[in-house]
């Protein structure tokens, strides 16, 4: 028992040894790479994008049906996102907020169009508001619009030109500027008959 008594006090009397030098640099790695590892998991999210332009509630209340006019709304909300396409006097302001998703398109967290018709005198008659529940779902087809032309391929359309191609003007002799020669004036450029008016 005295040896050990003896041992305690012995060590209780020294200093302390620094920590090795690898559990140091070992430490600093973890500190390091934990905004990493928090990142995937969805603690640091990305933040939501706004897109378009968003009316708030507040702004849209203070426009009255009946008294506003066009530039009362403009002055209040700013140009409209889009016009009615053959009504001039139905203005739309889209708006939605939307969140990046990992290999995927963005998440649409809000989707808001407001809606708002002028009468002829330019005089606010009516505020709609449009959500994304408002929304309908659009099917594509996979039919395609047919196209005038043939169905050739690129080869095909590549070989096909082989000699039709005429640098400067040669004519098929191999003379330059048709069939006046070099210095006729009936060939490419301003001094040619096909670049006068009449």
């Amino acid at each position: 028992m005295r040896a050990s008594a003896g041992h305690l006090r012995s060590t209780a009397g020294r200093r302390q040894r620094p920590a090795p030098l690898a559990a140091t640099a070992i430490a600093v790695v973890l500190a390091s790479a934990l905004p990493a590892v928090l990142g995937g998991c969805g603690i640091i999210s990305p933040l939501p994008t706004n897109r378009g332009q968003l009316i708030e509630p507040v702004d849209y209340a203070k426009l009255s049906p009946g008294t506003s006019t066009r530039d009362d709304v403009q002055n209040l909300l700013g140009s409209p996102t889009a016009h009615a396409t053959f009504d001039d006097n139905t203005w739309f302001y889209i708006g939605e907020v939307t969140a990046p998703v990992p290999m995927s398109r963005p998440s649409v967290q809000k989707q808001e169009v407001v809606e708002l018709k002028f009468d002829s005198a330019g005089v606010l008659r009516s505020v709609r508001r449009l959500n994304k529940q408002d929304g309908t779902n659009v099917a594509m087809t996979g039919r395609t619009t047919p196209s005038p032309g043939s169905d050739t391929s690129i080869m095909q359309q590549l070989i096909g030109n082989v000699g039709r191609y005429s640098p400067m003007g040669m004519d098929s002799l191999g003379g330059i500027g048709g069939s006046g020669g070099l210095g006729s004036n009936n060939g490419y450029g301003h001094g040619g008959q096909g670049n006068t008016l009449p």
